[in-house]
């Protein structure tokens, strides 16, 4: 049965900073980049509402207007039965049967009547619609005008670097292989406390390269030991000799 390797704890400090030089490059990348990513994301996420939009306007306009085609059948209707009522009311026997046909012819024109103002009330509101449709198309047009030139944008730089960091990327997880669990779980966490990413600094001018706050020459001299991992006692973070950090070069 083969044995695990244990890892001196030097060897564990210089795949640290091998791994925050890698992950500093990806940084870079991400950068270089800049807000374009959640943009662009942004941007076609509002587009596909507005296509929502548009498409629940035109369904309503549909909607209105199979109501107009409705009104209108009514009154082609209605005009029939006036017609038919009208005829009838020329061989009436009495004038009890030709109230009852005015009433019906009556009846039939006030249909009409009400059929006509309900077309009229459709049409405005189409006209609303349609206005509101123009102004939707006219926004989606200008966001996709907007998303189009960011996607080249960030076309360009991806690019640019595509290649790089692909490279970098699989040098992450090469290194991030050869630091054990519990240490990596620090180093992400300390990593994610900072906006410049780093989790892993050396020791410059007799300070912590993250901070910059005075580190004691007996802590820099157990640091330059590297028989220990040791944290800034200020912001945390791992701490390295900057022969050790310079010696580390990743390409």
């Amino acid at each position: 049965m083969s044995s695990v390797k244990e890892f001196s704890v030097e060897e564990k400090l210089a795949s640290l900073v091998t791994l925050q030089k890698v992950e500093s490059k990806l940084d870079e990348y991400k950068i270089l980049k800049g807000e374009l990513p959640m943009e662009v994301s942004d941007l076609e996420d509002e587009i596909t509402g507005l296509h929502a939009r548009q498409t629940r306007v035109e369904e309503e306009i549909n909607g209105i207007q199979e109501f107009i085609n409705q009104k209108k059948e009514a009154i082609k209707e209605a005009d029939a039965l006036i017609k038919k009522y009208d005829k009838q009311s020329q061989n009436v026997k009495n004038s009890r049967e030709f109230e009852a046909i005015n009433k019906e012819i009556e009846m039939q024109q006030l249909e009409v009547k009400l059929a006509e103002k309900h077309i009229k009330d459709a049409n405005e509101e189409i006209a609303e619609k349609v206005q509101l449709l123009e102004k939707a198309k006219k926004n989606i047009g200008s966001k996709e005008s907007v998303l189009k030139n960011k996607k080249d944008e960030l076309d360009k730089i991806i690019a640019t670097t595509e290649k790089e960091e692909k490279h970098f990327t699989k040098l992450s997880a090469e290194a991030r292989e050869k630091v054990e669990a519990r240490l990596l779980h620090s180093y992400d966490r300390i990593r994610g406390n900072y906006r410049n990413g780093l989790a892993v600094v050396p020791v410059l001018r007799d300070a912590c390269g993250g901070c910059f706050n005075a580190i004691p020459p007996q802590r820099q001299s157990e640091i330059r030991q590297r028989k220990k991992i040791i944290v800034c006692e200020n912001c945390g973070r791992i701490l390295v000799d900057n022969e050790l950090n310079d010696a580390v070069e990743v390409k």
